[in-house]
């Protein structure tokens, strides 16, 4: 007997007993060192089990060998691949089995006589090894990586499906809002606890101030950020296609329209959130569609009678002023107080000048990254410039400006005159100079300096209020957070700056 290692019979003598003390060597090293063995004749039947395979009886029903023994393979030993093994004659080397005696790994070998030699001989019986009795302990590094290796899979799934669904995948964070100045900082702290909230976010400000980067980055930072983040501009999509874009379109809802239907934003979005950006310029007969699936958490698909339910954060963004647009009846009540659960104010570029230079290096770098060339290096003078402007189109017009002074410039750093001739160019009326922040001379710095110590803090903290002022709009609760001082403190400061 001889498990797929017999001799040629051309062998010599000596060979050939080398290789049947070699089998039986063998047989006998796996019976020991396995967690259990047991040998089946040609026809199936147990015939022999090692002293391993033993403690595995009671949990199969049999209290001795000699009940076991004599059985059909496939009666004592539920989910066995035994008889195909001995019908095809091909071993199973590794696989894993379950049954009620718990979840083995196992190998399963042919056994062939020796007429023939080799593959040739007949399969007389076959050899069941019980490898490991515990996979979940003995191959648990083999079994972390397999998982690890499976969930790199289902993202690489989910990210393949959101693409070709017209999903996008969440691409900023909080970092990527530049900023450090009071305004900025400010509208960071908001939209990270808008983050950790499931309320609806509506996200205020002008064009180009950056509200579909936060819009993305409270996605990322929420505990959807595994599921899909699906974006829609209301005011890029015509009217007539709003209610399919919005719900969806069941099969041969109109002529003309897909056979197999096509899902809806809302239902794409389902465990992730949903990003409607300009809300303020929905049509009213959507508005209250959109109310009654913010309301009910579900959709009717155009040319449907079916509902179809989701789960989807809301993210809207607007630079419109919808408190107006209520007023004037052109978009819904309800439908405002809806979504002006966690209102975030994103400040325009004019509130927080301070944060230019680290825009104008970070936009720099991005160009010379998208265009393969060097970084806009503007001279101090130019940075002063881009400072002292009331940037209508906000980060989104500092970026064509950049853009346009690279191009005409010969070399990477960029001078005064060349942005002012963009600036006009670009329809600037008023190009603002940059106002002196220092004084003119070093005797006048030197008189400056020996001012009273009291006098000097009591002008920095004043400046510091009004700043923190004009970044939270005039709210004294925000501002006096913002300073790190209270109500009380902040309000007998602004009562000593007016009395004077």
């Amino acid at each position: 007997m001889s498990a797929n290692a017999t001799p040629a019979p051309d062998l010599p003598r000596d060979a050939q007993s080398i290789l049947a003390l070699a089998s039986r060597s063998m047989f006998h090293q796996f019976s020991s060192i396995s967690q259990g063995m047991f040998l089946v004749d040609r026809s199936g039947r147990i015939v022999w089990v090692n002293e391993g395979y033993k403690r595995f009886l009671p949990a199969l029903g049999f209290s001795s060998v000699d009940q076991f023994v004599g059985h059909m393979v496939e009666e004592v030993v539920p989910n066995t691949q035994m008889r195909r093994v001995l019908e095809t004659g091909e071993p199973v080397l590794i696989d894993l089995l379950t049954n009620k005696a718990g979840t083995f790994v196992v190998s399963r070998i042919p056994l062939r006589d020796e007429r023939g030699g080799g593959q040739g001989g007949d399969v007389i019986g076959a050899i069941g090894i019980v490898l490991f009795d515990h996979p979940e302990t003995t191959l648990q590094p083999l079994i972390s990586k397999f998982v690890l290796l499976q969930r790199d899979l289902d993202d690489a799934r989910r990210e393949l499906a959101s693409q070709r669904n017209g999903q996008r995948p969440s691409k900023h964070t909080f970092a990527s809002f530049i900023g450090s100045s009071p305004a900025a900082v400010e509208v960071k702290r908001q939209a990270r606890r808008a983050a950790q909230s499931s309320s609806p976010v509506l996200l205020l400000g002008e064009t180009g101030t950056g509200k579909e980067l936060l819009a993305h980055a409270i996605h990322a930072a929420s505990a959807r950020a595994r599921g899909p983040l699906v974006s829609i501009n209301i005011a890029a999509v015509p009217d007539t296609l709003l209610e399919a874009e919005f719900f969806g379109v069941a099969p041969g809802a109109y002529t003309g329209a897909e056979r197999k239907g096509r899902d809806g934003k809302f239902k794409l979005a389902d465990g992730g959130s949903l990003f409607l950006d300009e809300i303020g310029d929905m049509p009213l007969p959507l508005q209250a569609k959109l109310l009654r699936a913010l309301q009910e958490g579900e959709i009717e698909p155009l040319g449907s009678n079916r509902v179809v339910p989701f789960d989807a954060r809301l993210i809207a963004a607007t630079s419109r002023d919808l408190a107006a647009l209520v007023r004037e009846g052109r978009f819904r009540e309800d439908l405002y107080y809806r979504i002006n659960v966690l209102p975030i104010r994103v400040p325009p570029l004019r509130e927080r000048r301070a944060d230019i230079p680290a825009l104008v290096e970070a936009l720099g770098e991005d160009m010379a990254l998208r265009g393969g060339v060097a970084a806009p290096e503007p001279s101090p003078q130019a940075l002063a410039l881009l400072m002292a402007q009331t940037w209508r189109g906000n980060v989104r017009e500092l970026r064509n400006v950049l853009e346009q002074a690279a191009m005409r410039s010969d070399s990477p750093r960029i001078e005064t005159s060349e942005l002012e001739a963009v600036l006009r160019q670009s329809g600037v009326e008023h190009i603002a100079q940059p106002t002196p922040t220092e004084p003119a001379d070093a005797d006048a710095a030197h008189a400056a300096a020996l001012r009273p110590l009291v006098e000097q803090v009591a002008e920095l903290e004043q400046r510091a209020i009004a700043a923190a002022m004009r970044a939270c709009g005039g709210n004294k609760v925000a501002a006096a957070r913002m300073l790190g001082i209270s109500r009380a403190t902040l309000y007998g400061r602004l009562a000593s700056r007016s009395s004077r």
